[in-house]
């Protein structure tokens, strides 16, 4: 693969990912769970567009990691074209730090807006990919082994912080809010997490994105496509296999990112892009890569734009407009159909963005 040729499967990934990412904040998926579809299809289809309780594993548990992958995957893309340009190695380091600073600036801002006031929390995907970026920056130039080794050795440490830390009452492992994790949350931030979603969840993921550059660096690779796709298919699938294997010694808690749920989440993302590889780059099917890849062209932008309350706001201009028209359908349908004109919106404003070739990035 030439520098300065693109990946329409990562386009296409990035953008699917950033889509379901503005769909929530479009606010459709909640009403996909109401009482009147409980034990029906939707409903089982809504309850896999939200996040688990605690232990187990739905498909919105994977769009963190599916994120965090991908930023890994585009990592050798970005920086062999850097190098191209004739960036040095210097000024590269200095881009990376930059970034990997505002990313935890802008994560941790988003936090003081809700109460109003100043607070330090990074649970966020922003703030935890400041952390996860800068660590795979760190070892990408390293061997193939080096890297696995590495994101293993994250795994085992995080593994044995949870298993063996015991002070007060945060000595049960995998019990919410009695956890090394909720102990981390309380030094840094002076509670334990609401919603028991732990700071420390940035350490145990960095092996998302350091198995994203591993990838990216396969498919920059001379080897044929079948081989690359070969590839994939086999460590996503041995990432599964391994850790289904050992959840019953080590639950899947994607709250508080267990190594299971690493390895299992792992194994789901490389397969993702497995089968976007297979039929966007090898089969050559491209009808639905522009829809979703206008979307992930601008991921910083949208992400923020709906967090700050974009999407909230072309909502409440929406919503009248909708009651009125619809409402005497059923007020579920004026609801959903407000929840899809706003993510319509939405996406109209990145493809207004992306057809000026406007794009946001740091």
């Amino acid at each position: 693969m030439k520098t300065d040729e693109r990946l329409l499967s990562l386009d296409f990934f990035r953008g699917l990912t950033m889509f379901l990412l503005i769909a929530e904040f479009a606010h459709i998926f909640p009403y996909l769970v109401v009482p009147e579809f409980e034990g029906n299809l939707i409903y089982g289809l809504g309850q896999q567009l939200h996040h688990c309780e605690w232990e187990g594993l739905h498909f919105w548990d994977l769009i963190q990691p599916f994120f965090m992958f991908i930023v890994g995957v585009a990592m050798p893309l970005s920086f062999a074209k850097r190098s191209a340009k004739g960036d040095s190695r210097s000024s590269i380091i200095s881009h990376v730090l930059k970034r990997s600073a505002l990313l935890l600036l802008l994560g941790w801002a988003l936090y003081c807006i809700d109460p109003g006031k100043i607070v330090f929390r990074f649970q966020n995907v922003l703030a935890q990919l400041s952390v996860t970026y800068l660590l795979a920056f760190l070892v990408m130039k390293k061997p193939v082994w080096f890297q696995i080794s590495f994101s293993i050795a994250l795994l085992i440490l995080t593994e044995a912080l949870y298993r063996f830390f015991s002070v007060g009452g945060f000595d049960q492992p995998f019990v919410a809010g009695h956890n090394f994790g909720a102990w981390v949350n309380l030094q840094i931030s002076g509670e334990t997490g609401a919603g028991n979603w732990a700071m420390f969840n940035a350490i145990p993921t960095t092996a998302h994105t350091i198995w994203g550059v591993l990838a990216g660096q396969l498919l920059m690779s001379s080897r044929s496509g079948k081989q690359k796709l070969l590839r994939l298919i086999a460590f996503g699938l041995a990432a599964l296999v391994l850790g289904y294997a050992l959840s019953p010694l080590t639950p899947i808690i994607k709250r508080i990112s267990t190594s299971t749920f690493v390895l299992v989440s792992g194994g789901w993302t490389l397969l993702v892009l497995a089968f976007s590889y297979w039929l966007i780059d090898i089969l050559k099917y491209r009808k639905m890569v522009l829809f979703f890849s206008v979307v992930g062209m601008n991921p910083l932008f949208i992400y923020l734009f709906a967090h700050v309350g974009g999407a909230a706001l072309i909502r409440k201009v929406i919503y009248p407009f909708s009651q009125g028209l619809f409402s005497w359908t059923s007020s579920w349908t004026a609801d959903f159909i407000t929840g899809l004109l706003t993510l319509s919106v939405l996406w109209f404003i990145c493809y207004w963005l992306y057809k000026r070739r406007i794009f946001f990035r740091i």
